[in-house]
């Protein structure tokens, strides 16, 4: 069986920002308790006219360019979203259409801010199983659209970005080494964004009363967040037979300062191992991990043949960890 290459990423991110200083300006709260409780500084946010696809696009072209390959090498996209542009078409074939990836199949699949675990998993077994050689992976969301401005306590946590990865065939590394998916559904309460369900208890607890806004009950979230994300971590490694020793380099999902801070503790490691950029960007959902790698990348962090943990949590409630050979 081949193994699963990480051959390239790359990311978009909007040209907007909203600063600490501009959510003073429409909501009760400051600065100080912003960085205090998050950690985060700025958070970019779509055009009007920008919408999740619009950015997968640019994200898997980047990555497809990275990984030395045309959008015809693609066989498969897979895109994970929690904002859509549409119910049908899925954005994985708008994409599709955008980038001329006539030989690829195509869809969409959400595990929210694990998704690019769940993606990860996925792909590795396709390609191990020889169904495909080179997927697309994409990771994108307009959470701006979806966030109540009324609400302090979540309208400073998201933005909106894309990130994407081409996993390729090859068995010249070790690729995926060891990975981990969980879910929990007792906690699907506990971060919702209702469709067609008229819940009349969820919007009666929204503070704008718009059941498509994003609402979060955040306590038992970090609590959560801060166990399965430790927890995950050391999983991967214990099932690898490795230690953090022979790791470069972890990257989580960055949903805020003091839930990543309370993992890392937790897993017994020095700040210096963990890649943190959630001061510039805030809570981009799924598209956190995969525009953390391609910093990583980016700035020299990561070089070929190191290992490293991609770990992180989202709604549902879930979770994922994979150790990797980059």
């Amino acid at each position: 069986m081949p193994n699963t290459r990480i051959a390239g990423v790359g990311k978009y991110i909007p040209e907007k920002v909203y600063d600490n200083a501009y959510m003073e300006s429409i909501v009760d709260t400051n600065d100080e308790w912003i960085t205090r409780r998050t950690g985060i500084k700025e958070r970019h946010v779509s055009a009007e006219n920008e919408y999740t696809t619009d950015m997968a696009t640019i994200a898997a072209e980047r990555a497809i360019a990275d990984a030395g390959l045309t959008a015809a090498d693609i066989d498969l996209i897979m895109l994970a979203t929690v904002t859509p542009d549409y119910f049908t078409p899925s954005c994985a074939c708008v994409v599709q259409n955008n980038i001329g990836a006539v030989n690829a199949a195509a869809f969409d699949f959400n595990t929210a801010c694990s998704s690019f675990i769940t993606g990860v998993v996925i792909a590795d077994q396709f390609i191990r199983m020889g169904t495909y050689k080179n997927i697309l992976l994409i990771c994108a969301d307009c959470l701006t659209k979806a966030t109540d401005y009324k609400d302090r306590a979540t309208c400073v946590l998201f933005g909106d970005a894309a990130g994407a990865a081409v996993l390729s065939a090859d068995d010249s590394c070790s690729g995926i080494i060891s990975s981990e998916l969980g879910a929990d559904g007792t906690g699907c309460k506990a971060i919702t964004s209702l469709a067609f369900r008229n819940d009349e208890e969820e919007i009666e607890q929204r503070i704008s009363k718009r059941k498509e806004t994003i609402w979060m009950a955040g306590q038992a979230v970090m609590k959560f967040a801060v166990k399965a994300m430790a927890d995950s971590s050391n999983n991967v490694l214990k099932e690898a037979g490795l230690t953090y020793d022979d790791i470069k380099l972890v990257i989580p999902h960055q949903a805020n300062y003091r839930i990543v801070d309370s993992a890392i503790k937790r897993m017994g490691i020095d700040k210096d191992k963990v890649f943190l950029h959630l001061e510039k960007f805030g809570n981009t959902s799924a598209s956190c991990i995969p525009v953390a790698l391609a910093e990583a990348v980016e700035e020299g962090l990561i070089e070929r043949g190191d290992k490293i943990i991609l770990v992180g949590f989202g709604g549902g409630l879930t979770w994922g960890a994979a150790l990797l050979e980059f």
